[in-house]
């Protein structure tokens, strides 16, 4: 098996190739102690070899700024002994062939083996840009393959060069692409004397980066003796190197590149930006755009999740009637079955997020977001790619933290992570649609705007305003002091290639079901025995209670077992919770069964209507919820007082817009961070918020 390691400049064509020479035959996993895709595929080379190819993160030189570009660095430095690679293919794109052969000779000078995959040549042709593919190649002294990834064309050519290269029929060039050892010579023999097996090149950036490699501390203390009696510079080592290879690519354009008059007319790509990164038009496509991403989500991911409920209620239904009545019957219908539905209802709205997402991104407009927002995000401690994963937390917070892996600045990526639940998912939708039908009367404010819609809309900018007031907060509390580079380069305008979309959306399907989904269970199989079970005495004196009015009012079996049914719950232990905890939530204008449905709703926001169904103890035969809603109405207090007043239902509505009540979302930030610190100060600051808030909003209205 021979060890191929993928590298180019981002947004040069690396996914597509990947797919073209993989397949299937994929797999994700992380890069070691960092969140970084790492994808690792398989490929027949022929000639009975096969390829393990490991698509590393791309980068624009060997100078690393960003999480992901060290770790690439850190593979082609050889610090990853988890990823030892024999050979490379870089990817360079032939439109933006200047740029590009930076990383190209640096990667020479490294004396790895190199094959050049020139991309987007149709591009480059559309420019108006002519390249002497067998001077190029002689001039780099490694082989250049043209390849168009998206058409499946080239690939032949390119797994044949790759099969004679891991043969040694291609060496590495004998001689530096530039002067290396006129850098630093002295201090570069001496690291070489002490580290077998490194170019000049390698035993530069040794002496310029050693600090972050795992060596033995003797070596680290010779490196840094070597550099004070050397006198070493990394700062201006650095510039001398990139100056003299700009000098040499330079050369090498004029001899190999044919390129047009730049006076030339603009290029459709051009004159499109004029009107999406416009200074007023801009915004105003963007707000469209998002919106119709938003409501796509909302709306076609409804009808998969009403069918995944639909189907699993069935199941439930049907394990009601065939499986016998006792614990481990009720266990797995309404703790396993029940469980595993929670998990899979969020399967739909994360594939097509995340399909609309990387149609978006294959298209070019994701980096013109980035580019819009950025101004307003940095103002409270994001960047522009944290609008993304905040918008996208308007359909669901899980698949949105999900996407925050785009930005590469730790502080700025935690930051994104920690107020992305402020955004008001789906699942709080039908906690606010109840709410506001009880406690907000139907009126229409200049005879056609609605009030209630006033108040749904005011919820949303509530989430949205914490979010950036939290965010500026809280940048002065996280310490980590990686600076921030926001550096972005804008892509030519493409159609989406539809092969990359599909297995996107199932790769990150199955990561969320096979990683959150086990601790989404483990919280639903908690949460069902608490519902399920309670003090023995206060169990069984209930249900003899009711057993016996059974017997005595035949008439009404039905209305007493949801009686029973809302008794047994309030004296199991999560009802004892909730009346354990009624003092605490009493200022805010709840009483206990509120109180449970807060506890409950700590596994899903939308459990708080289920809940309250059952202590109303509301019939399921009642889709229109009216009955839920009168029932809620006529709720009173121990002094007669209405329970849900203005005030508490505004309250209430406060507090699910602020508050973590989900604990798939609490699994997903674990996952991403990679610790329990962050999921429990994020708990632990939205709840305090959000009870903070209500009281406030309570107190006022009261």
């Amino acid at each position: 098996m021979i060890h191929i390691g993928l590298v180019g400049n981002p947004n040069s064509g690396k996914s597509s190739l990947f797919n073209a020479l993989t397949g299937l035959n994929q797999k994700v996993g992380n890069f070691p102690g960092v969140t970084v895709d790492k994808k690792t595929g398989i490929t027949d080379l022929g000639e009975g070899l096969e390829a393990e190819i490991t698509d590393l993160p791309g980068t624009y030189s060997l100078y690393p700024k960003r999480g992901d570009e060290w770790v690439t660095y850190k593979v082609l430095m050889g610090q990853d002994k988890e990823a030892s690679l024999n050979m490379m293919i870089l990817l360079v794109d032939a439109s933006n062939l200047k740029r590009n052969l930076l990383f190209v000779s640096q990667i020479i000078d490294l004396k790895l083996p190199v094959v050049v995959a020139l991309t987007m040549m149709d591009l480059a042709r559309r420019k108006g840009i002519e390249i002497d593919v067998e001077g190029l190649e002689r001039e780099l002294g490694v082989p250049v393959v043209p390849v168009n990834p998206r058409k499946n064309k080239g690939i032949g050519q390119l797994k044949k060069v790759m099969a004679q290269t891991a043969q040694n029929l291609y060496k590495a060039p004998a001689r530096d692409f530039i002067a290396n050892r006129d850098l630093a010579a002295n201090a570069v023999d001496t690291i070489k004397g002490r580290i077998d097996g490194l170019s000049d090149y390698k035993a530069i950036h040794y002496l310029i980066n050693h600090e972050h490699f795992d060596l033995p501390q003797s070596l680290q203390d010779t490196i840094e003796q070597t550099e004070r009696d050397n006198q070493f510079n990394p700062t201006k080592t650095q510039a001398e190197e990139i100056l003299q290879r700009y000098t040499r690519i330079k050369h090498i354009m004029q001899l190999t590149v044919s390129e047009p008059d730049p006076l030339q007319k603009s290029l459709f790509t051009e004159k499109l930006d004029n009107i999406l990164l416009h200074r007023v038009w801009g915004y105003v496509i963007l707000l469209g755009v998002l919106f119709l991403l938003f409501q796509s989500v909302f709306l076609i991911a409804q009808y998969p999740m009403d069918a995944i409920e639909w189907a699993f209620g069935q199941l439930g239904g049907w394990l009601g009637g065939v499986l016998p009545e006792a614990w481990w019957s009720d266990l797995f219908i309404n703790g396993i079955v029940a469980g595993l539905s929670g998990i899979l209802v969020f399967v739909p709205q994360i594939m097509i997020l995340f399909g609309l997402i990387t149609i978006l991104e294959d298209t070019g407009y994701m980096a013109r977001i980035s580019f819009l927002t950025d101004k307003l995000m940095r103002k409270v401690g994001l960047n522009g790619k944290s609008v993304m994963p905040m918008i996208s937390g308007f359909a669901c917070a899980v698949p949105a933290i999900m996407s925050a892996r785009n930005i590469e600045n730790t502080k700025e990526r935690l930051l994104t992570i920690l107020v992305t639940p402020l955004m008001s998912c789906s699942a709080r939708l039908p906690v606010f649609t109840i709410l506001i039908a009880l406690v907000i009367p139907q009126q229409h404010l200049f005879g056609f705007i609605s009030l209630q819609g006033l108040v749904m809309m005011g919820l949303y900018l509530l989430g949205l305003v914490m979010a950036m007031v939290i965010a500026w907060i809280a940048k002065w509390f996280i310490n980590i002091k990686e600076k921030s580079f926001f550096i972005l380069e804008l892509p030519m305008y493409r159609a989406p290639r539809w092969k990359n979309v599909f297995p996107t959306m199932i790769q990150k399907a199955r990561i969320f079901v096979t990683d959150a989904g086990k601790v989404i269970m483990i919280i639903s199989l908690l949460l069902w025995a608490l519902s399920s079970y309670g003090p023995k005495e206060r169990m069984e004196a209930t249900t003899a209670y009711y057993e016996k009015l059974k017997v005595e009012q035949p008439q009404r079996l039905t209305e007493i077992e949801r009686e029973q049914n809302a008794a047994l719950l309030e004296n199991s232990y999560a009802g004892i919770l909730g009346k354990s905890i009624e003092p605490v939530i009493k200022p805010l204008g709840y009483d206990w069964k509120i109180g449970i449905a807060l506890i409950t709703s700590f596994a899903a926001r939308e459990v708080f209507v289920g809940t309250m169904a059952t202590l109303y103890s509301v019939g399921e035969d009642d889709e229109s919820g009216l009955l839920l809603r009168e029932k809620m109405q006529m709720a009173r207090k121990a002094d007669g007082s209405p329970v849900y007043t203005l005030a508490a239902g505004v309250s209430l509505m406060v507090f699910y817009v602020l508050a973590m009540q989900c604990m798939s979302t609490l699994a997903i930030v674990k996952r991403e961070t990679k610790s329990w610190k962050w999921p429990m100060i994020q708990l632990g600051y939205m709840t305090a918020l959000a009870y903070l808030m209500s009281l406030l909003f309570y107190q006022l209205l009261k």
